[in-house]
């Protein structure tokens, strides 16, 4: 993209080979992108760094290791990887055929899944994962309710709570998301659009409230959910809370509100986090093998069709993942 704007901007371009820079370096030959809702909003409203264009888009990418710098300790040639790194407009990112990133940010990639469905998972694994274990700590036994289940994180965040033990309750807005996420075993399903998810919540914690309410969906949603959150209970949110939130209830219920934002650490150089992102997808790299996870894509495009990509996100009601494939 050269300037921000309509789907339209992204055009398809030859560009230079990316280098290695540092010692700590691998070279990726790029087999596979995610494309999340946050690259349509860095292409419509502009990019963490405006300043730096034009840019590549992509958080999340999947490929084979080309070469290393000479300090490279974990990865050699012929090794293949997920990630998340670059795409917000500083380092380029993944809707390209190569890409450069610092081994300390990469994951080995499961071997039991395609290099598309790799690359659909890196940030919203990461999201749900630090949502619910990082911020709220969530543990056996507690229940969570996750708003928009059949959604990217939200599809994941369901198979992260239920692997830890935990009992799911989750919106969805139809019959066939209400069916998609009952694969997933989540414990109950509520389509937000017939009943009122408060009372459905509470009738299904015999009044209690439930322990962790995660709003991936924002505005009045989080609002709302404090009514179905238990006393003393947690919530996190993913957006940034309305300027107009009524907070009392949450206040009278002394409940602790956590905001997510797993793009702080790149935004940020905060090294030691990165790191932790690449952690949290070498644990989910297990989850996958021994068939506790998958991720579901719903569009797997060519490259060459990254605006069609984003103009399927920006449509909404979106199942799962949309990727790129690149060939």
């Amino acid at each position: 993209m050269h300037t921000p704007g309509s789907a339209d901007v992204l055009k398809l371009e030859v560009t230079s080979t990316p280098q290695l820079r540092h010692s700590t370096d691998i070279l990726i030959r790029l087999k596979a992108a995610g494309v999340n809702p946050v690259d349509t909003k860095l292409r419509s409203r502009g990019t963490y760094y405006p300043d730096k264009l034009p840019t590549i888009l992509g958080c999340d990418g999947a490929g084979i290791v080309e070469a290393v710098g000479d300090k490279v300790t974990r990865f050699k040639p012929g090794d293949e990887v997920y990630f998340c790194n670059g795409g917000i407009g500083g380092h380029p990112g993944n809707y390209a055929e190569m890409t450069v990133i610092d081994e300390t940010f990469a994951a080995n990639k499961p071997a039991n899944i395609s290099f598309a469905e790799a690359a659909a998972a890196p940030l919203v694994l990461i999201t749900a994962w630090e949502a619910l274990f990082d911020r709220a700590n969530l543990e056996t036994d507690e229940s969570v309710l996750i708003h928009a289940g059949a959604g990217g994180v939200g599809h994941v965040a369901i198979q992260l709570a239920k692997a830890a033990g935990a009992r799911v309750i989750t919106t969805v807005s139809d019959d066939a998301k209400a069916r998609f996420v009952t694969e997933l075993d989540a414990d109950s399903v509520i389509n937000y659009k017939q009943t009122n998810f408060v009372a459905a919540v509470n009738d299904w914690t015999n009044g209690t409230g439930i322990d962790l309410g995660f709003d991936t969906v924002g505005g009045k949603v989080l609002e709302q959910t404090f009514e179905a959150v238990r006393f003393y209970g947690d919530v996190v949110t993913l957006l940034e809370p309305d300027a107009n939130t009524n907070w009392k209830t949450a206040r009278l219920r002394n409940q602790s509100i956590c905001l997510e934002l797993m793009l702080t650490p790149m935004h940020q150089h905060i090294r030691e986090a990165q790191m932790h992102h690449a952690w949290i997808l070498g644990e989910c790299a297990k989850l996958f093998e021994d068939g506790r996870l998958k991720i579901h894509i719903s569009h797997a495009l060519p490259l060459a069709e990254a605006a069609e990509a984003h103009r399927l996100i920006e449509a909404g009601g979106m199942m799962g993942k949309v990727v790129l494939a690149i060939d």
